[in-house]
């Protein structure tokens, strides 16, 4: 297929407006990342940011071509929160790899948006933090001694596994948000709910009774560290095979 000369390009290879200008790039990453924080995906619009930023849409074109090179920027600015800690040899990979987990978890539930565009994350975003981020936790699992044929399988089974949870995580703490509640008042409130519908499945209700008890958030936090632990018991198993 040939390529369309009027085609912009990559947001990484062009260069940014000169600084002279009165909106920046970085202004305009800044807002929308105000914005999505506050209302969520699909309340962001290049119109609406551009009234944020109290200039027309026309002014933020200068910088992104659409609104897609835009989500490309703002993942790439989440990205840099993010500080992969590094692992001298195979006895540290283990709590390196749990820490970065548990970070990148901790980055999705502060901006509760970007689960789902996690996702997305490879070819597609290719920013420095993005790239810079995959190299590091990399780093890890060659650290680990996984062979060059596997660092990127190991690394994919924990991205997997940690974008999955968070993602669901997300969803269920925008639907607390949403209803003015504390989290420990919403499961109150759904107790009753719960326990009628499984009243024919003992099963269920035992768990569910086991717990009824303890702050939700570390029952989150708790589950959360259970399932990485298996993750990293069968990496684990797996280098020692």
């Amino acid at each position: 297929m040939p390529v369309d000369p009027k085609a912009p390009g990559s947001v990484w290879t062009r260069p940014s407006r000169p600084q002279r200008e009165q909106l920046t790039r970085e202004q305009i990453v800044a807002a929308a990342i105000e914005m999505l924080d506050a209302e969520g995906v699909g309340a962001l619009s290049m119109r609406k940011l551009g009234t944020r930023l109290d200039a027309a849409a026309t002014s933020l074109y200068r910088h992104v071509a659409n609104k897609d090179e835009l989500m490309e920027l703002v993942v790439d600015d989440i990205y840099g929160e993010l500080e992969i800690p590094v692992a001298d040899g195979p006895a540290d990979w283990r709590a390196a790899v749990a820490r970065a987990a548990a970070d990148l978890r901790a980055m999705a539930l502060r901006h509760p948006w970007i689960a789902s565009e996690l996702g997305h994350a490879g070819l597609t975003h290719v920013g420095p933090n993005t790239m810079q981020v995959s190299s590091e936790l990399l780093a890890l699992f060659e650290a680990a001694g996984f062979p060059a044929q596997e660092k990127d399988r190991a690394m994919g089974t924990l991205m997997a596994y940690v974008i999955g949870i968070a993602t669901s995580e997300a969803a269920y703490l925008s639907l607390i948000a949403r209803s003015g509640r504390t989290e420990s008042e919403w499961v109150a409130d759904q107790r009753p709910r719960f326990d009628e519908a499984s009243a024919e499945h003992p099963r269920l209700r035992e768990g569910g009774s086991a717990r009824q008890d303890v702050d939700p958030e570390k029952i989150r936090d708790d589950d959360f560290t259970y399932g990485l632990d298996r993750i990293l018991d069968g990496l684990a198993a797996r280098l020692d095979a």
